[in-house]
């Protein structure tokens, strides 16, 4: 008997990603407040909030196993979220270019029929371009990237935006870091290559 694969996410990115392992999932809207506590740090946001979801959703379906991610970009010690609209998409790049910024992406497993469970953080550093005002707006209006940490989609025009990326886990800027999603599946149980 196979074992259920819920990804606790309802990111088109995610989705999108965890698709590359060919493996059957169903996905789930967690039910969390992603409100930052006071003093958090944009690592410790991304932790706590991949693990709430793959939580959350876990104990909703025991028998499955599970995968929480979250992504929270930092700039200073502070945490840039999504901008949701032109106006803060504008302030976000503005306040990056010609900065590094990293993009700290968080994956939690947990199969709690065997009471697994694992975090990982896969901390991604973005050297952004000393853009222009008109490089920002033709990108913005272009892309629309306002669901986005940071206001950059790196897998599409945004990466026209950057000087360099730097990760020992490609996938982890787009949102979910798929070389540890798969070492965490492993130890799960659950192995991609294995059918």
């Amino acid at each position: 008997m196979s074992i259920p694969l819920i990804l606790a996410s309802t990111s088109r990115y995610r989705r999108e990603l965890l698709e590359r392992l060919r493996l059957p999932f169903e996905a789930v809207a967690p039910q969390v407040d992603e409100t930052p506590r006071t003093g958090e740090t944009p690592a410790d946001l991304a932790r706590r909030l991949a693990l709430a979801k793959a939580g959350e959703v876990a104990r909703r379906y025991p028998a499955a196993v599970v995968i929480g991610s979250d992504q929270v970009a930092e700039l200073d010690g502070r945490p840039i979220g999504k901008p949701g609209t032109h106006e803060r998409a504008v302030e976000q790049l503005r306040s990056m270019r010609g900065r590094a910024v990293i993009f700290h992406t968080a994956v939690a497993v947990l199969r709690p029929s065997t009471g697994f469970e694992q975090l990982l953080l896969a901390p991604v550093t973005v050297h952004f371009r000393d853009l222009s005002d008109a490089d920002i707006e033709c990108y913005l209006r272009t892309e629309q990237p306002y669901d986005c940490a940071g206001s950059a989609k790196c897998e599409t025009l945004g990466i026209a935006l950057l000087n360099a990326i730097h990760s020992d886990d490609p996938t982890a800027l787009v949102g979910l870091p798929l070389i540890r999603t798969c070492a965490m599946l492993r130890a799960a149980g659950l192995d991609p290559l294995q059918r």
